[in-house]
């Protein structure tokens, strides 16, 4: 079939669209002009907008007539990274940039509605969801706490994510877990503050939380089945203010991945045990929290089936790889899918400009793949809601 005509006809203001955000990025709840900006094309498509789910989240419906119901997920949010592209639509708000893409992700769901609502080749309910702070803050999960689902029943909820480092224009997907759980932890530890040239009349916070650096590092390789994967991260390590001071207090932070939820629930305990342990036998005490983030994202089989579909459609079934190998990193939309039945997909974004991935400051989304995007987008829903 190949990518549709008519959303071909329109990939100049796709790319017009899709640049605007990215000169224009906003962080997490404050995606006011984005929202606006959606919010007024979808309603000059004749699409029936809400907003307020989640302070700036927008959900755009197009009925067209009994049959089921379907959500298309975009993600609105920029991150706090200082632009380094050069580019001449390069983001106008220091220290904010679209880096992961989600300007495009918003451009490619944008050109799927208009399309949709001008061709309405499908019978049923599609949902076209625009979700704010994916990025740390978890807005998927908050719209689902607000009742994203009893507000707007679905019967099913799809995602897509471009992928920079795959080819341009294939789609990678799988069954199952394909982004890990995201938590974090910090842990402060405890100890007696002295002279650095009288280490003897301290408890050392630093020598003890370096130990429990060393520690942890055996939890994922002597705790942990290998056939399961897992990531402990120690990120941030803060203690004293100069350098004749032993302090009395060190800090380490850090973020911690799984996919399984019996994983999960191991690494935070032996985290845990094994600070407390270290610290008690130094005559320390421990400071400790643990937050848990996102949990994994999980595909859901006969979706994840209806999805490969769609995209093979697009662009032939030689260039979609069923076996796609998940990633350690993490994505709030896991929280919709714990509650639909539903499939996330990558996109390829192609070698990256100059090389560039993800949350990197000289990152742009690929203009050549928002056609290929939007036409999955709209053949996903013609394949879910056909008209006979």
């Amino acid at each position: 079939m190949g990518c549709i005509k008519e959303i071909s006809a329109i990939e100049a203001d796709m790319v017009a669209w899709r640049q605007d955000i990215h000169a224009h990025p906003e962080t997490a709840y404050e995606e006011f002009r984005t929202a606006d900006k959606v919010a007024d094309l979808l309603q000059s498509w004749n699409i029936v907008v809400d907003r307020g789910l989640a302070e700036t989240g927008v959900v755009g419906t197009l009925v067209t007539g009994d049959g089921p119901s379907i959500g298309l997920r975009a993600d609105l949010d920029a991150l706090h990274v200082h632009e380094a592209t050069g580019l001449d639509y390069q983001s106008v708000n220091a220290g904010k940039m679209h880096a992961c893409g989600h300007d495009g992700h918003v451009a490619m769901l944008l050109g799927a509605a208009r399309y949709l609502s001008e061709t309405k080749r499908f019978k049923g309910t599609v949902r076209f969801i625009f979700q704010p702070a994916e990025e740390n803050e978890g807005g998927g999960g908050r719209m689902v706490e607000e009742g994203l689902f009893e507000r707007f029943p679905m019967d099913s909820i799809y995602g897509m994510h471009n992928w920079p480092g795959a080819e341009a224009n294939t789609f990678g997907v799988r069954t199952g877990p394909v982004m890990a759980s995201f938590d974090v932890f910090e842990a402060v530890v405890v100890g007696k503050g002295a002279h650095g040239a009288m280490p003897h009349l301290s408890i050392d916070p630093v020598s003890i939380g370096a130990r429990i650096v060393c520690a942890w590092q055996s939890i994922v390789s002597r705790t942990v089945d290998p056939q399961d994967a897992a990531v402990v991260s120690v990120t941030q390590f803060h203690a004293g203010d100069t350098w004749n001071v032993i302090p009395e207090r060190a800090m380490l932070r850090g973020t911690v991945r799984s996919f399984r939820p019996q994983v999960r629930d191991h690494l935070e305990q032996a985290l845990h045990r094994m600070a407390d342990g270290i610290c008690s036998g130094a005559g320390a005490s421990l400071e400790w929290c643990y937050d848990r983030r996102y949990p994994a994202t999980v595909n859901h089989g006969p979706q994840t089936d209806i999805a490969a579909a769609a995209a093979a459609r697009v662009v032939g079934a030689e260039k979609v790889v069923l076996d796609m190998p998940p990633s350690m990193g993490s994505e709030d939309f896991a929280f919709m899918l714990a509650e639909r039945p539903g499939c996330y997909i990558r996109l390829g974004n192609g070698p990256g400009r100059d090389g560039c991935m993800l949350h990197n400051p000289g990152y742009d989304f690929n203009d050549d793949i928002l056609v290929t995007g939007a036409s999955y987008w709209a053949t996903l829903v013609e394949m879910e809601l056909p008209l006979s």
